[in-house]
């Protein structure tokens, strides 16, 4: 008769563990796709063209993106656009989002822009344009300092 001690068997629960924990681990998956009215705009975003849209695009960490849309009849857009981190995804629970929590959470977001067709201005906003430039031309420049602040630029 074989007689188990219950030490052992603790012990070799205990070694089992890790490897449950191991299968269990979740992520987080981010994604953006970025669409514009009309659709097939040139997408770039921090300067990596993400093709023509709608076009998506996996990343890593919230913030800022600098978005510029071209499309041939339309003007160039380039503009600012906040991602925000979701509730569950801050310093605090991070962690066990990204870790612990035994599924994949999926953060996905649209974002969807309206293109102005180009406007050729007339002769008069060109004209008024100008005269704006040139009366701005025309104002001298404050002075610069003279002695040894002014040597070096103050």
């Amino acid at each position: 008769m074989v007689v188990s001690h219950p030490t052992r068997r603790r012990s070799a629960n205990l070694l089992y563990l890790p490897l449950l924990a191991g299968l269990a681990c979740g992520c987080v998956e981010r994604r953006y796709t970025v669409r514009t009215d009309p659709p097939g705009a040139q997408v770039i975003v921090n300067g990596e063209s993400l093709g023509l849209a709608p076009a998506s695009h996996n990343y890593y960490y919230y913030g800022n993106r600098e978005i510029t849309l071209i499309k041939e009849g339309y003007e160039t857009k380039t503009l600012i656009q906040p991602i925000d981190a979701p509730w569950w995804d801050n310093y605090l629970t991070e962690f066990f989002t990204e870790n612990l929590v035994p599924w994949v959470i999926r953060d996905e977001r649209e974002f969807t822009y309206k293109m102005e067709p180009v406007r050729t201005p007339t002769q008069e906003e060109v004209q008024a344009r100008a005269e704006a430039l040139r009366s701005e031309a025309q104002v001298l420049p404050p002075p610069r300092r003279g002695g040894l602040l002014g040597f070096f630029g103050f």
